[in-house]
């Protein structure tokens, strides 16, 4: 049985992991639908707006410090080997931290980068945006599920 310090870490990473995958769960339900739906200028121009917004403290603040508590958990799991719960710790450290945070920086970031760079009114935006809504919530799908995995094998580490 997990207690003390770990116990508390564990449990924030169960909170850290939830949360993030509640917020990539309401861009694979109805967000990225609704920006789909808006003429391309427009919803290439909310989707800029929200890409800034979400690099500012209380969301990276969650999004990285997962990030931190799971690579924590996953570092002291290997030092105190817990009865039980290992493979839970294990496996939810890497998948928060390859499947949320790895394809955040090597399949989200780069095209919010690309897409940070278009010019909303213009042909070229409006002939990339289907493919770039299309591909980013795949990849954001991968983030929502792996996130929710994570949270959900803490939780069983903790039981």
């Amino acid at each position: 049985m997990i207690d003390g310090p770990y116990f508390v870490l564990t449990l924030l990473g169960v909170l850290g992991c939830g949360l993030v995958a509640g917020a990539f769960c309401a861009f694979s339900t109805f967000v990225m639908r609704a920006l789909a739906q808006l003429p391309p200028a427009q919803g290439i121009a909310a989707m800029q707006a929200i890409n800034v917004a979400a690099v500012r403290p209380p969301f990276m603040l969650v999004f990285l410090g997962s990030a931190v508590l799971c690579a924590v958990v996953a570092v002291v799991t290997f030092v105190v080997w817990p009865d039980g719960a290992t493979v839970e710790l294990l496996l939810g450290s890497a998948l928060y931290l390859v499947g949320s945070f790895g394809v955040t920086v090597v399949a989200n970031v780069p095209r919010n980068e690309v897409l940070l760079r278009l010019e909303p009114g213009t042909p070229e935006a409006a002939a990339q945006w289907p493919a770039y809504v299309r591909e980013w919530t795949m990849w954001n799908h991968v983030r929502m599920i792996a996130s929710a995995a994570a949270a959900v094998l803490y939780t069983l580490a903790l039981t």
